[in-house]
């Protein structure tokens, strides 16, 4: 296929979530014309989280503007999230605003919903005379050539210029490129909806309880709409194989044995059975490019090492796929050298979060460092302002990586 061959659209997605959907709004606002594939019809549901953190608001702002809006207009499907709640071994709690200044926010700096919601939420917004969607078709066969790109799916073929890959840890073009799990660099986590949890927080906050048997990881509890609770527990890969750790038995016990969570599980009722997925963890730098092809999100393992986030990257990243997309089409120059562009553009902007956050992550296997910096928290309103801060400053971060900064905690009393 020569490059003067007629071509379906020049971008082929590959993955309607969150990553897709966003370089699909992106591309549409840059009136590239552009396929937009997906194995299932939506409204689907997607094990995850549920937590839209300040990332999904700053890249939604970026590539179109108006949809934040329209979320947190709907209450029946989005809850607004203010804050987040640490709880450490020792049973600590420490409440950490998402904003040191909440009365400049119209709006709530991140949100809480279902996959189901936010993901067809997404679709809906893709849809414009750039997109051509295929929904519900499997993709076969991928083949990226010299001059072009092929993609067979159950429903026939399409060519472009570039494949753009956002299906998640599902891809098999993403391992045929190199991006495989690695245990050390892999969080298996588990989920299940309940109803009616007590002592869930008025103005949203997630909470993560930082619990010794399942360090490094945690459990979490996150307020949803309509009484739901979205109930999950996340471990690195590694430490469930060496721990021989049987995630969905130490679940269960933490719901009905924890001396303080099972309790506000007392009159919970289970919306579905526990259900299981895996986090590739942005925890080391990946080649996400190549001739012809870009991975995003979790695809590209983009995921935080210590809050377990991947929405918020996934779409920062497709965001940066978008724009070097432009300038390759521009230039009619898909080679690597190009494209690789967009890997310094996404580290540039994710690496130094999530080198901080690998850090913490390895701070949780030491319980009595986690419990220091909780117990620090309620004893210093400075130390919890900065915490706060660390929110809206990726910069300030950064002092955590520094052992100098848990000195001066030590000598500030």
């Amino acid at each position: 296929m020569d490059r003067q061959s007629k071509t379906d659209a020049p971008v082929i997605i590959l993955g309607a979530g969150p990553a897709g959907t966003t370089l699909s709004m992106g591309l549409s606002a840059k009136k590239i014309h552009h396929i937009l594939i997906d194995q299932s019809e939506f409204p689907r549901d997607k094990i995850c989280g549920d937590a839209l953190s300040g990332k999904v608001v700053y890249a939604l702002n970026r590539v179109k503007p108006g949809v934040v809006d329209r979320i947190a207009e709907d209450n029946e499907r989005f809850l607004p999230s203010w804050g987040i709640s640490f709880v450490a071994p020792n049973k600590r709690r420490l409440d950490i605003p998402f904003t040191t200044d909440k009365l400049k926010h119209k709006q709530a700096p991140g949100f809480i919903a279902t996959r189901t919601h936010f993901d067809s939420l997404m679709v809906e917004e893709t849809k414009s005379d750039y997109c051509s969607q295929y929904f519900g078709v499997k993709v076969t066969n991928t083949a990226i050539m010299k001059d072009g790109v092929l993609v067979e799916t159950s429903a026939g073929k399409h060519t472009g210029e570039i494949i753009v890959d956002c299906r998640g840890m599902q891809s098999s073009l993403a391992r045929d490129y190199g991006i495989e799990m690695d245990r050390d660099h892999y969080c298996a986590g588990l989920r299940q909806y309940f109803e009616n949890v007590d002592g869930m927080s008025d103005e949203g906050y997630i909470e993560l309880h930082f619990i010794n048997d399942v360090l490094p990881g945690y459990f979490w509890i996150f307020p949803m709409t309509g009484n739901r609770v979205n109930v999950g527990l996340g471990m690195l890969s590694s430490s469930v194989s060496k721990k021989k750790v049987n995630l969905k038995e130490e679940f269960n016990r933490i719901v009905k044995e924890h001396p303080v969570i099972s309790k506000r599980f007392k009159h919970a009722k289970a919306l579905e059975t526990v259900k299981g997925w895996g986090l590739p963890l942005g925890s080391i730098k990946r080649e996400i490019s190549g001739h012809r092809v870009m991975f995003c999100g979790d695809a590209a393992s983009l995921i935080d090492p210590f809050t377990g986030e991947g929405i918020g990257n996934a779409m920062i990243s497709a965001k940066y796929a978008a724009d070097v997309i432009e300038e390759a089409i521009a230039h009619h120059d898909y080679s690597h050298d190009v494209l690789k562009v967009y890997d310094n553009h996404v580290y540039n902007h994710l690496w130094p979060e999530l080198k901080m956050s690998h850090q913490l992550q390895k701070m949780v296997r030491f319980p009595w460092l986690f419990n220091f910096v909780a117990n620090k928290g309620h004893k210093s309103n400075e130390f919890k302002t900065l915490l706060t801060a660390m929110f809206e400053n990726v910069d300030l971060r950064k002092k955590f990586r520094n052992p100098r900064f848990y000195l001066r905690l030590l000598l500030n009393k």
